[in-house]
C-alpha cells in the first residue's frame, strides 16, 4: 500500500453501504470456498472474536478476511462470477486493477448482479510465510503463530491481535468486543496483549484494565 491513492473512486454514504453490505456471508461460506488454497488466510476483526469464543456474540455488519498480499491472486480465483473493489480513504474503486491493488490494502468482494458487498480482504505485508504488522512493522510473526482455528476448521486471527487492531479507534462495539474476550484470555495471552498495546498504544485505557485481571 502507498501513501497517495489513485485517482477517481466513488464515495459511498454510510446509508448506503449498510444496505449493500446486507448480504454479507458468514465465516463458515467463505471457507467453503476457500478450501485447499494454499495461501495462509483467516477472519479478523469481530468474527475472529466470536470464532474464538465459540458463539456470535453481536450482529456483525460484514465479514473480513485477511491474507498476505502476494497470495490474493489465489483467493482472487475462487471467485470468477463475482467482482473485487479497492477500497481505501473513504473511496470505493470497481473492479481494481492493479494501480488501485497496490496503492490499497481493502478488497471487497462484490456481487456484480446486485452490487451487493460480501465480505473484505485484508491484503496484509509480509515476507514470505511472516505476517508484518501494518501498524508496526517491527512486529513480524509467522502466519502459523497468529491463526488459531475452531474446532470445525474455520481459521481466525488470534484474539490478542484483533484486539490490538481494534485499540485504535476504540469505537463502541471495539470497547464491548474486548470486556466481553477479556475474561477468556489467560495469563500469558493478557500479557501478550499489554506487551503489545504498550508498544503501539502507550498509555491505553486498556492496559489498566488488564493490569487489574
Amino acid at each position: 500500500m502507498t501513501d497517495s491513492v489513485p485517482p477517481g473512486g466513488t464515495v459511498l454514504e454510510p446509508e448506503e453501504l449498510d444496505a449493500r453490505w446486507a448480504d454479507a456471508w458468514r465465516p463458515e461460506q467463505v471457507m467453503e470456498r476457500l478450501d485447499g488454497v494454499g495461501t495462509p488466510w483467516c477472519v479478523v476483526a469481530g468474527w475472529a472474536l466470536d470464532l474464538f469464543r465459540g458463539e456470535q456474540s453481536r450482529s456483525h455488519g460484514d465479514l473480513e478476511i485477511a491474507v498476505p498480499a502476494a497470495g490474493f491472486a489465489e483467493v482472487r480465483d475462487r471467485f470468477p462470477e463475482y467482482a473485487f473493489d479497492a477500497v481505501g480513504r473513504g473511496r470505493v474503486w470497481v473492479d481494481a486493477g492493479a494501480e488501485e491493488l497496490g496503492a490499497t490494502h481493502q478488497t471487497w468482494l462484490r456481487d456484480p448482479v446486485s452490487g451487493r458487498f460480501l465480505f473484505d480482504v485484508f491484503r496484509e505485508p509480509h515476507e514470505g510465510g511472516t505476517w508484518i504488522c501494518r501498524r508496526d512493522e517491527t512486529l513480524r510473526l509467522p502466519y502459523d503463530a497468529i491463526v488459531e482455528r475452531t474446532a470445525d476448521g474455520i481459521p481466525y486471527l488470534m484474539p490478542e491481535l484483533v484486539l490490538l487492531f481494534k485499540a485504535k479507534a476504540a469505537r463502541p462495539k471495539d470497547h464491548a468486543d474486548f470486556d466481553g474476550i477479556l475474561p477468556l484470555l489467560d495469563k500469558d495471552r493478557r500479557d501478550v496483549l499489554s506487551g503489545w498495546l504498550a508498544r503501539a498504544h502507550p498509555g491505553h485505557p486498556w492496559l489498566a484494565e488488564l493490569a487489574r485481571r
